[in-house]
């Protein structure tokens, strides 16, 4: 006997509800909260919200989401990962306008420096801006590996630089080496940029046959392999020189991705014994991760704070290590358990509203 199509809406209906009550209370939203100016604000303290009008967009309507973080397309059943918004305690986050950032930014270029965050991050703010006008003449490019969308009409392109170090890879005699002190191969181009958001952290610690070099070059010195902490500073510290050395920032704004959370271990989030993210469907509540952050966030802290010239860090790690639930899971369009990227629209889409309110004020 098949259950009536009416009474699934209703089941659906009161699940939607219990669940934005349930975190509502969980979060201890008032009605009335004390604001501060979103300047004066720490917009990476908070919480996740229930909000009936997330999604920002229709990730089905995207022209560019790579299968690995389109979670719909590939059979995800759930959508409550695309329902929450993040409130910062003090201070409440302006709704993402993509007409308004188009209009700011015009005849700017942004460019996303990294690995497949980066890659994650990119691909985000192209949906949210797509969904802003799809009618628009909007163009793609892809030259040497650098990926960009021009939205014409505005004079705005978001580009994707991919470079997962950072610092550069040569090919020498001996095979290929990482150059801890040279950031030559992309730093012409992304001086040229007016907006620039960096990420490294993921593949620092890949060993065995996927490892993208043979050696590393420490000044003088080549080396089979070192701590990689360790050569992971070194190559910040040549960044963040350059940065000094570089950048104009009467003209480029620089920003600094931060260093995304994995879970693979529920012993993270309090849930020993459990293993991936596959049944995860809810945010951590409240605003305090159980587990620990990641050690390379104490380095790039360390690092950014030493350069002299302004570069925001969008510390997105603990409000990215409390959503559990926003990767893609096995519903990655590759097979496998993906619990390091993001599902597209979800999390990413937070990263770059922060973006835009920090362009924005």
């Amino acid at each position: 006997m098949s259950i009536p199509t009416y009474y699934i809406v209703i089941v659906v209906i009161i699940s939607l509800l219990a669940n934005k009550i349930r975190f509502n209370e969980a979060n201890h939203l008032p009605s009335q909260r004390k604001r501060i100016p979103i300047k004066q604000c720490n917009v990476y303290k908070g919480h996740w919200a229930w909000d009936s009008s997330y999604p920002l967009y229709d990730s089905s309507k995207c022209p560019d989401i790579r299968r690995e973080f389109d979670c719909q397309k590939y059979g995800r059943p759930d959508k409550y990962y695309l329902k929450f918004r993040w409130q910062p305690d003090d201070c409440d986050l302006p709704r993402f306008d993509g007409q308004d950032m188009l209009r700011r930014m015009r005849g700017k270029k942004i460019m996303y420096i990294g690995d497949s965050l980066s890659l994650n991050n990119w691909q985000s703010l192209v949906c949210m801006l797509h969904a802003a006008v799809p009618s628009s003449n909007i163009t793609r490019k892809i030259s040497a590996g650098i990926n960009t969308w021009i939205f014409q009409d505005y004079d705005v392109s978001v580009t994707l630089y991919p470079a997962s170090l950072l610092v550069d890879i040569n090919k020498e005699e001996i095979g290929r080496v990482l150059n801890l002190n040279s950031v030559d191969h992309g730093g012409k181009i992304w001086k040229n940029m007016d907006v620039l958001i960096f990420n490294s952290w993921l593949w620092w610690n890949v060993r065995g046959a996927r490892q993208p070099w043979d050696f590393i070059q420490d000044g003088d010195d080549i080396l089979k392999d070192m701590d990689r902490m360790v050569a992971y500073k070194k190559a910040l510290t040549t960044w963040a020189k350059w940065v000094d050395s570089d950048i104009d920032t009467n003209k480029t704004r620089v920003f600094f991705q931060g260093i995304n959370p994995i879970h693979y271990d529920g012993k993270d989030w309090n849930a020993a014994g459990v293993r991936g993210c596959s049944n995860e469907t809810m945010p951590v509540k409240g605003s305090v991760y159980p587990g620990e952050a990641p050690a390379a966030l104490k380095v790039v802290k360390e690092v950014i704070s030493k350069i002299t010239k302004p570069v925001h860090l969008l510390d997105i790690t603990t409000l990215s290590q409390l959503r559990k639930d926003a990767h893609p899971a096995s519903y990655n369009g590759l097979g496998g358990m993906d619990c390091n990227h993001w599902c597209i629209a979800g999390l990413p889409d937070t990263w770059n509203l922060l973006l835009y309110t920090l362009l924005t004020i």
